[in-house]
């Protein structure tokens, strides 16, 4: 999903140069370049405050991508068949994947992979809220294909066309991945609407619980997050929030409709005049709560991945050895 700002305040306590103290003339350039809908490149000179937007954002995205792997791996070794373990083998190695081509477009930002690492594990950088969400039958991850995947293509089909070139480029094949996520999960759903009584009321038991907590990854309302305007003005972000949620939910509920599901919104209504569906009021208090680290297994997910990540240590290491001895041996060689 994975991009949107959850808290739309940067936690580093150094704070990136103001626009006004940037020399007049490359801010200029700079500026008419992206309203030109040109790629700026890591070579290329931009505002200090664009960078570390970038660098909060797609280091966001990725631990997303990452922590994201843990609810779904979970399920593998109970799958209900050898095909829909296939299946979820494969998504979550594409998860992995996709935080892989995010952390190196960042790389390419300024910062370190350690240096990210490190401010996830510390709980200065955020990740997705919908992850603090535990999956309690097969059925969420159906849910989480369809829904969660769903919001995440939302987000990501405009980063296609973000003005950051290497983010730009890694979303290609991001995009056609969760394309397929989505339909895994949608397949899920279907099979199980279409089944007996009971996998029935688990289907409509997952959207029940997973319906509110994916609205919730557009990010806060416009009018409360403060960084939107400013990306939207560079071309960080194409649409807003609140324009990315409307998209989804007049997506998702024919999809419901189409396999005799219902959204768990008393509010929702097809508008005419507006042609969107109107929908009733999040709630907030909860999304902000869990950003604070406050979801059900919040702790349960960053204990697992800070022990995977100390687990794997002699991996890392290793292979900085083996790469060290090859450079060696190619020095020596020449």
């Amino acid at each position: 999903m994975y991009t949107t700002d959850l808290s739309g305040k940067d936690k580093k306590k150094s704070e990136p140069t103001p626009l006004k103290q940037e020399d007049p003339k490359l801010l200029a350039a700079f500026e008419a370049r992206v309203a030109n809908d040109e790629f700026i490149e890591p070579k290329d000179w931009m505002p200090e405050a664009y960078r570390r937007t970038l660098v909060r954002q797609i280091s966001q995205h990725a631990h997303s991508e990452i922590v994201g792997m843990l609810p779904e791996g979970n399920w593998i070794t109970r799958a209900p068949s050898l095909r829909r373990k296939a299946i979820l083998l494969a998504k979550v190695q594409d998860e992995g994947g996709h935080g892989l081509y995010l952390y190196a477009a960042a790389e390419t930002l300024g910062t370190s992979r350690a240096e990210m690492i490190e401010a996830l594990h510390s709980g200065k950088a955020k990740y997705s809220t919908i992850f603090n969400y535990p999956t309690l039958t097969w059925a969420d991850i159906g849910a989480i294909g369809w829904l969660v995947d769903g919001a995440a293509i939302m987000n990501q089909v405009p980063l296609q066309r973000t003005s950051f070139g290497p983010y730009a480029r890694a979303m290609v094949r991001v995009c056609k991945e969760e394309s397929f996520h989505q339909r895994q999960g949608y397949e899920i759903m279907m099979a199980l609407a279409g089944g007996s009584r009971e996998q029935k009321r688990m289907a409509q038991d997952a959207l029940a619980r997973w319906w509110w907590p994916s609205l919730m990854m557009f990010g806060p309302p416009d009018d409360k997050s403060p960084n939107t305007e400013q990306s939207i003005r560079w071309r960080i972000k194409r649409e807003t929030n609140d324009e990315l949620r409307q998209k989804f939910v007049d997506v998702s509920v024919p999809q419901a409709e189409a396999i005799g599901l219902s959204i768990p919104d008393k509010k929702l209504k097809w508008n005419e005049a507006r042609g969107h569906y109107d929908y009733g009021e999040i709630d907030w208090e909860e999304f902000y709560a869990v950003v604070r680290g406050e979801g059900s297994v919040a702790k349960e997910r960053m204990q697992a991945r800070v022990k995977a990540w100390e687990d794997g240590a002699w991996v890392r290491d290793a292979a900085l050895v083996h790469a060290a001895k090859r450079t060696a041996a190619k020095i020596a060689a020449e």
